[in-house]
C-alpha cells in the first residue's frame, strides 16, 4: 500500500469518529501539514465521501451521512464488539433484524484477521445465553456458513436429523435463510432428491461448503418466506371452529387477539359466537382454554374430542382428589356448557 493510500485510510478512520476535527489536529496525528490534509480531504470527496468543512483560523472537518454507507474502518476492540453483538442478535429473537444480523456477521467474519476470529470464538464459547423458554437453539457459526454459501451460490454438504431421529447426509444448493419466531429454516434445492426442501437449522450439523458454484435456481413461490409458510401450513390440517363463549364480545375479541384469529359475533350482552380462522386443533383448543370463560364448541367434532382429552390430562395432572374437590381442572379446560 502506498504512503498516500495508507494516510487516506487513516484519515477516513479518524473522520468516522462523530466529532469535528480541526485541520491542525488531523495534521498532527498524521504527521503532515494542514495543506496535505486539505488535499487528502479533496481526494476523499472525489471518492464519494461527504466530508464537510467549516471556516475558521484552523478549519474543521467532519464526515457527514451520505447516500451510501462507506466502508467502516474498525480497530480491534470495535470489530470484536460488533461481531459479538451480531452473534447475539442472530441467536435470539430480535424482530426484523435476525437475517440482516446473519448476513452482516458473515461479511465481518470473512475479513476478520485470524487473531480476532479466535477472540470472537473464545468469547462465544465462554458465554452462555439465558434461555427464554423451551426453544431450539441454532449455532451462529452454522448460520454464517449457510449465509456465505447462499451469497456465493455455492453447493453445501451437511448432516441432517429428521423429526423421527434418523440422520442423513445432504448435498444442496442453498437459496435463503428464513427466520420464523425462534426457528430458522434453510430453503434449498436438494441435489440428491432433485427437489426443493426446507431444513430446520437447529437439526443441521457439520455444514461444509464444497467450493462448487452453481447458477441460481428459480424458487417455485413468490419468495422464500411465502414458500416456508405454505409448506408448514400444508403439513398440518387446518380446521375452522365455531363456538359460543359466555362472555361479552369485546372482551373475547381482545383476549383472542383481534381479527387475525377470526370473527366474534355478539349474541347478547353476556355471550358471543366465535368463528375462527383456519388453524390446527391444538391452537384452537389453547385459544379457547385461555379465554377464562365457559364455552360450547359447535364444530368441528374433532375439536370437542381434543378438548375432552386435554381436560382429562389436566385433571390427571392435578390429581384425582383435587379435581373431585374443586372440579376446576377438567371444567376450565373443556369449558363446555350443556
Amino acid at each position: 500500500m502506498s504512503e498516500t493510500s495508507a494516510r487516506l485510510l487513516n484519515l477516513l478512520s479518524l473522520l468516522q469518529t462523530p466529532r469535528e476535527w480541526p485541520g491542525s489536529e488531523l495534521a498532527g496525528r498524521l504527521g503532515v501539514t494542514t495543506r496535505t490534509i486539505r488535499r487528502d480531504v479533496d481526494r476523499l470527496r472525489e471518492l464519494g465521501y461527504p466530508v464537510h468543512a467549516t471556516r475558521g483560523a484552523d478549519g474543521g472537518y467532519r464526515l457527514a451521512a451520505g447516500a451510501a454507507m462507506p466502508p467502516l474502518l474498525l480497530d480491534d476492540e470495535e470489530a470484536v464488539a460488533i461481531a459479538v453483538g451480531l452473534r447475539s442478535a442472530a441467536g435470539h429473537t430480535v424482530v426484523g433484524i435476525e437475517e440482516a444480523s446473519v448476513r452482516a456477521l458473515a461479511k465481518l467474519e470473512q475479513v476478520l484477521p485470524a487473531r480476532l476470529r479466535r477472540r470472537v470464538g473464545t468469547l462465544g464459547t465462554a458465554t452462555v445465553p439465558l434461555p427464554s423458554g423451551d426453544h431450539p437453539t441454532v449455532d451462529p457459526e452454522h448460520l454464517t456458513v449457510l449465509a456465505a454459501a447462499i451469497t456465493n451460490h455455492e453447493r453445501l454438504r451437511f448432516r441432517y436429523r429428521a423429526r423421527a431421529g434418523a440422520t442423513s447426509k445432504r448435498l444442496v444448493e442453498p437459496h435463503r435463510l428464513v427466520a420464523s419466531g425462534r426457528r430458522w429454516y434453510l430453503v434449498a434445492y436438494d441435489n440428491d432428491r432433485e427437489d426443493w426442501r426446507i431444513f430446520r437449522v437447529d437439526r443441521l450439523s457439520e455444514p461444509f461448503p464444497t467450493g462448487v458454484r452453481t447458477p441460481p435456481r428459480t424458487l417455485p413461490a413468490a419468495d422464500a418466506g411465502a414458500y416456508v409458510r405454505e409448506r408448514i401450513q400444508g403439513m398440518t390440517t387446518a380446521h375452522r371452529a365455531v363456538a359460543t363463549v359466555y362472555a361479552p364480545a369485546a372482551e373475547v375479541s381482545a383476549r383472542l387477539g383481534g381479527p387475525a384469529t377470526g370473527t366474534v359475533e355478539p349474541l347478547d350482552e353476556a355471550s358471543c359466537r366465535w368463528h375462527s380462522a383456519p388453524d390446527a386443533l391444538e391452537w384452537l383448543a389453547v385459544r379457547l382454554a385461555l379465554l377464562g370463560h365457559e364455552f360450547t364448541v359447535h364444530e368441528p367434532p374433532e375439536l370437542a374430542a381434543y378438548l375432552r382429552a386435554m381436560g382429562g390430562r389436566a385433571e390427571r395432572a392435578g390429581g384425582a382428589e383435587e379435581a373431585d374437590g374443586t372440579g376446576t381442572a377438567a371444567g376450565d379446560g373443556a369449558g363446555a356448557k350443556p
